[in-house]
C-alpha cells in the first residue's frame, strides 16, 4: 500500500481539529484488502461492501472538485466499505474505495482507496 499526499489533501479535511488522515492506494481489489491478514491488517471489523454514488462515497469533508469526479465516475457506482479497530489509545477508521480516482481526478484507477482517521486518545 502506498499513501499518498495529494490524495489526502484532495478528500479529507484540511486541518482536522483532531487526529490525523492518510490516504493510501493498493491495485489489490477491495475484497483482497479486507480479506488482508497480515498482522497490520487483520484486526480491523468491517462492514458489508455497498455500492453508493461517488459523491455519497466520497462524502463533503474534502476540497476535492465534486462536479471533476462526478464526471470521472459518469454515473458509475462506486464500492465501499467502512472499518474499525482500537488499540490501547489508537483508534483508526477506515473507508475503502474501489475504483478510485487519480490525484489529478482524469482517470480511475482499479484498486483500492484506503482514506484512514487516526485518533490517539
Amino acid at each position: 500500500m502506498i499513501c499518498d499526499p495529494a490524495l489526502t489533501a484532495l478528500f479529507t479535511p484540511l486541518h482536522p481539529r483532531v487526529g490525523r488522515y492518510e490516504v493510501c492506494v493498493t491495485a489489490d481489489a477491495i475484497e483482497q484488502v479486507i480479506e488482508d491478514r497480515t498482522p497490520d491488517a487483520a484486526r480491523y471489523a468491517y462492514s458489508p461492501i455497498e455500492t453508493l454514488e461517488a459523491l455519497e462515497a466520497f462524502g463533503v469533508a474534502g476540497p476535492y472538485d465534486r462536479f471533476a469526479v462526478a464526471r470521472l465516475y459518469g454515473g458509475r457506482r462506486v464500492r465501499v466499505t467502512h472499518g474499525w479497530r482500537e488499540e490501547g489509545d489508537r483508534f483508526e477508521s477506515v473507508t475503502l474505495v474501489s475504483p478510485y480516482p487519480d490525484a489529478s481526478l482524469t482517470h480511475l484507477q482499479p484498486g483500492t482507496m484506503t482514506i484512514k482517521f487516526i485518533l490517539r486518545r
